[in-house]
């Protein structure tokens, strides 16, 4: 029994806990619900509200009816007693007991009516304020709800190896090696042109006789026997020895 009691156990938390997942991913429409049917029954208490102001405002006028007949007749009863008649101001009398006590009674209900509309109209406020907090604390929500799910969008977009951004990173380093290796092509190709240039620039320096050739064989022979014509010309020039 105890076996079974555990797995009974545990199939009911596992039964809570998919009803309580369930009730957290409905829960800003649970709440949207709740406070429209908190809007209902407040426009209800204001409805109820109105008629038991309209009732309250129906016993003051007769608390004003019954004030004014109860002077009235107070005003009859001593008239009636200037005169002396004495049996006609009993009964006047009599009027304005029955009227006192219709009016202590009248003014006890308004009294009740005024202590229970100044409850039911702060209970009202209070009700009201409730539900502005709760539509705020929503709106904060939804909001906050926005942008987690925005923020998990560009997470899931720009995590992992293959994603996007990853990857037009990588094809941009690829792109600037390629530009890179074109532009040094193009740097040696400009300067072995002008190496080029520079070596035609001199062969017609030298075909124009404006710089000298390179050395030579022969042209080094030729130096050395025009250095060597001076001093032999000098010796035949000396006399003989005696």
């Amino acid at each position: 029994m105890g076996f079974f009691s555990k797995l009974f156990t545990a199939f009911r938390g596992a039964a809570t806990e998919a009803g309580e997942a369930m009730v957290d991913t409905q829960a800003l429409r649970i709440l949207d619900q709740e406070v429209r049917d908190s809007k209902r029954s407040l426009d209800a208490a204001k409805e109820n509200l109105a008629k038991v102001i309209a009732q309250q405002m129906g016993v003051e006028r007769e608390v004003k009816r019954l004030r004014k007949t109860l002077e009235e007749y107070e005003g009859y009863a001593l008239q009636a007693l200037d005169k002396g008649d004495e049996a006609l101001a009993t009964e006047l009398a009599e009027k304005v007991a029955e009227i006192e006590n219709e009016l202590e009674v009248q003014q006890s209900v308004l009294d009740s009516y005024k202590n229970n509309v100044s409850t039911l109209k702060q209970t009202v406020r209070k009700t009201e304020t409730s539900i502005k907090a709760m539509e705020r604390e929503i709106n904060v929500v939804k909001t906050s709800a926005k942008v987690q799910e925005a923020n998990e969008a560009i997470s899931s977009r720009f995590s992992g190896t293959d994603s996007s951004l990853k990857t037009a990173t990588a094809s941009l380093e690829r792109i600037k090696k390629r530009q890179q290796e074109k532009a040094d092509q193009m740097t040696a190709a400009m300067n072995m042109h002008k190496e080029d240039l520079g070596d035609n620039l001199q062969d017609k320096l030298r075909d124009a006789g404006i710089v000298n050739a390179n050395s030579s064989t022969n042209s080094v022979l030729e130096r050395l026997k025009a250095k060597r014509k001076p001093a032999t010309k000098a010796g035949s020039d000396t006399p003989p020895a005696a």
